[in-house]
């Protein structure tokens, strides 16, 4: 078999907790609480100054040198600004939502090998909270059940645009959730484990993002998806439905929201180095000097890795901008989904015949090769864009009171004529002006 392309034999030593204690297991998890924190008010302070660079502005440059303490000011307005609640809005779930958005962005963590066993006041410990053999469905199960605070957000609030906000968020959620799914399932299948900490040590010799490259892929694109961020923040338009389904909320409420939201960042950024970055094992050709690639230098290189993916996604919002809802749905059920199925198979396959037979590995990735090409052929061709009607140079008349609410015209449609009497309306007149040139034409 191959070594450019491993079977991995799960390794169950790969995280040590033979000498945890109680006192390890709860530093363990203030310092998650407490690090995640900081991290978002440095991610603020990041965002903020990168995008203001990539726009060629100057960004934060005034609370503090560089701007530094911009995001420890921000803090301190939403905690001693005024907390409203909203007389109509269902006060438990009002205050559910927000608590359990920032409980399930705060729980991810716990499954997350930042380095390998190191000694932490004479005891052997992984820099891991907590490791299962199904670590990577508790991430899924989690981030599945933060959707739920964002629903009960816009649900309880009992307005317009906060329930359109939790709307479109549980539909992309579910919709990009799926593809993100798929794509590590190829991982599961070529680790041989779900646990967090033994896909990590299957990558010692080689990382998964380069041989599962279209995993990866979509891994990127669906997590951007997952976290509302542009070009996919259409749960928190701006520009349409003011902030979404945090409309309604205010001070300690909203920053619980507005924390999750960073804390997600994180999160899908500490997973993608998990899954595909090789976790905290340094990078090629540092990964053979023992001295740098063991102890504490692999938290090193977990928060190097994590900050790489944290400057993509802030990248590509000062890249790009938001796309329609109808496109986002198209592109994520008619093109990541089947893309993401037909490479799973393709894994699941090439597996199966490494495993069972003594063909070499280039022989077998030709033929993958040749079938996902294929596959991908025939998903392009099959999936052709409706013929959209033939347009009439006479405009069209509608009701704009057909489904009981005033909708405007969309081009080529114009309002019957209006009832007052006495008046000729400008829908009438073009109307009349178009039909009459039609037929001196």
């Amino acid at each position: 078999m191959s070594t450019l392309f491993p079977v991995a034999v799960p390794d169950y030593s790969a995280a040590d907790f033979s000498q945890e204690t109680w006192w390890i297991t709860l530093i363990k998890a203030v310092f998650i609480i407490v690090f995640l924190i900081f991290s978002v008010i440095f991610a603020l302070w990041v965002e903020r100054r990168g995008l203001g660079r990539m726009q060629t502005r100057p960004g934060p440059n005034v609370a503090g040198p560089f701007g530094l303490f911009q995001a420890f000011a921000d803090a301190a307005k939403l905690l001693f600004k005024e907390d409203f609640w909203t007389k109509r809005s269902d006060k438990f779930l009002y205050f559910l939502g927000p608590a359990l958005a920032a409980f399930c962005a705060f729980s991810v963590y716990a499954v997350i090998p930042m380095g390998p066993n190191v000694s932490f006041f004479g005891h052997s410990t992984p820099m891991q909270l907590a490791d299962m053999p199904v670590g990577t469905l508790y991430i899924l199960a989690i981030t599945s059940l933060g959707l739920y605070g964002i629903v009960l957000g816009g649900w309880s609030a009992r307005s317009t645009l906060p329930l359109y906000g939790a709307v479109r968020s549980s539909a992309q959620v579910i919709s990009y959730e799926l593809s993100m799914g798929l794509s590590l399932v190829s991982v599961f299948i070529m680790s041989g484990s779900m646990s967090t900490s033994q896909i990590v040590a299957s990558q010692g010799s080689m990382w998964w993002a380069f041989p599962m490259i279209p995993a990866f892929i979509i891994y990127c694109i669906s997590a951007v998806g997952e976290v509302n961020r542009l070009p996919f923040d259409l749960p928190e338009a701006e520009g349409e439905l003011v902030a979404g389904h945090m409309t309604e909320y205010s001070s300690m409420k909203f920053a619980w929201y507005y924390l999750s939201e960073y804390v997600n960042m994180l999160n899908v950024s500490a997973v993608a180095t998990t899954m595909f970055f090789g976790g905290w094992h340094a990078p090629w050709p540092l990964s053979h000097v023992d001295i740098i690639n063991t102890g504490w230098w692999g938290f090193v290189w977990f928060i190097l890795k994590v900050w790489f993916f944290m400057f993509l996604i802030i990248w590509t919002r000062g890249t790009l901008i938001r796309i329609r809802y109808d496109q986002f749905m198209s592109f994520g059920w008619k093109r990541l989904i089947p893309i993401a199925l037909v490479w799973l198979i393709a894994v699941a396959v090439m597996r199966g015949i490494l495993t069972w037979s003594g063909l070499s590995y280039r022989t077998v990735m030709i033929g993958i090769v040749v079938l996902a090409v294929i596959a991908f052929v025939i998903i392009w061709v099959t999936d052709k864009p409706e013929k959209e009607p033939e347009k009439s140079d006479k405009p069209e008349i509608i009701d704009a009171y057909a489904d009981g609410y005033p909708v405007p015209p969309l081009p080529g449609q114009v309002l019957p004529p209006s009832p007052r009497a006495g008046r000729t309306p400008i829908a009438a007149t073009v109307s009349e002006t178009v039909t009459k040139e039609a037929s001196d034409e």
